[in-house]
């Protein structure tokens, strides 16, 4: 397997894997073409150096797994870095099979060299097996996350 940085031209295979589970078939626009606001917000991560949106490839050069990985600089623990994982996806016909295991091990060890005293998630928790699956990596649920949702600029009336 390859661990490498996407491409634009990786972008319609990111967005399907994204897009291919239950909740990301509600909130994600996976056609083809892709919508151009996909290319715009890969462009945005692709110029900022304390983002890293990262594809895995199979043998066969096809791509099976894709993660983001953001750097966040804060002032609390003496100005420590805190790595953020996203929209962690394997392909459909590859999981079960390491591919997860393998992109986490990569995030950690890149987490480390970037000199990140933690790496953290958020999962919904409409997804037990990946909670379950985190948690056998190592992950504590430490902490409770809140989110406030907009929708052109108000409160989705869900969140409430």
């Amino acid at each position: 397997m390859t661990f490498r940085k996407a491409t634009k031209n990786d972008l319609p295979f990111i967005i399907e894997m994204i897009a291919n589970d239950k909740l990301g078939k509600l909130r994600e626009d996976f056609q083809d073409p892709l919508p151009s606001k996909y290319y715009q917000a890969f462009e945005n991560i692709d110029q900022d150096k304390n983002q890293e949106l990262m594809v895995i490839e199979n043998q066969e050069k096809e791509i099976i797994g894709t993660l983001q990985l953001s750097f966040i600089q804060y002032l609390t623990y003496q100005g420590g870095i805190r790595a953020q994982i996203e929209a962690v996806r394997i392909r459909e016909d590859h999981r079960g099979k390491g591919v997860g295991e393998q992109l986490f091990k990569w995030a950690i060890e890149r987490s480390k060299e970037k000199g990140a005293h933690l790496l953290q998630l958020t999962t919904d928790k409409k997804r037990p097996e990946a909670i379950n699956f985190y948690k056998k990596l190592g992950f504590v649920a430490t902490h409770e996350g809140m989110k406030l949702h907009f929708e052109e600029n108000k409160i989705q009336k869900d969140a409430l």
